[in-house]
């Protein structure tokens, strides 16, 4: 088997190249004979100018069998590493996430996010503390304490007469000598 690192002639599709690498490239030159000749080329220029295309399609070819046999060699190189296929894919894929992360759209986007984010605490933080003043004004006004003291009269009526009862149904415990415990905040 020959090395995969030798030097390869542009102009020799065969040389550096294994056999069973080497594929034909058809040419149809009797499709391009065929074809008429544009308007305003004299017949030398046109058999120059196919003669160029010929020599393009070949030089595609050999490029081609080339491309083939270091797509091979290359493989033949990851295999004897152990790369697979996956940790291709993991490479590709961080080297895109870092991409996307070093791009001027993701860091404006991740600024303004950032910043609506702080906004959006600051907002809601107001909000919590506008909400807790508020709620204070109202249990410190006259309404609420005064149904705070009908509650708390109504309360001491209800546990006062499970006290007064023998019945041990009204009792949550179902001792019915023992009273409650309170720990309501009424």
């Amino acid at each position: 088997m020959e090395s995969a690192s030798q030097d390869i002639n542009l102009n020799s599709p065969n040389k550096g190249l294994l056999a069973d690498a080497m594929t034909d490239v058809p040419v149809d030159n009797a499709a391009s004979a065929r074809t008429a000749a544009p308007e305003g080329l004299t017949l030398a220029e046109e058999e120059e100018l196919r003669s160029e295309l010929a020599k393009v399609e070949e030089e595609i070819g050999t490029l081609r069998q080339v491309l083939a046999a270091k797509e091979r060699h290359c493989g033949e190189l990851k295999r004897k590493l152990g790369l697979t296929p996956l940790d291709g894919l993991k490479q590709n894929l961080s080297k895109s996430w870092h991409d996307v992360q070093v791009s001027n759209a993701y860091k404006k986007t991740q600024e303004t996010l950032s910043q609506a984010g702080q906004k959006t605490s600051a907002a809601l933080s107001n909000v919590g503390s506008v909400i807790s003043r508020k709620l204070g004004d109202m249990r410190n006004s006259a309404t609420f304490k005064s149904f705070e003291d009908r509650v708390g009269t109504i309360k001491s009526r209800v546990v006062g007469s499970r006290e007064n009862s023998t019945d041990g149904l009204h009792s949550p415990s179902g001792a019915g000598d023992k009273a409650p415990q309170d720990n309501a905040p009424f």
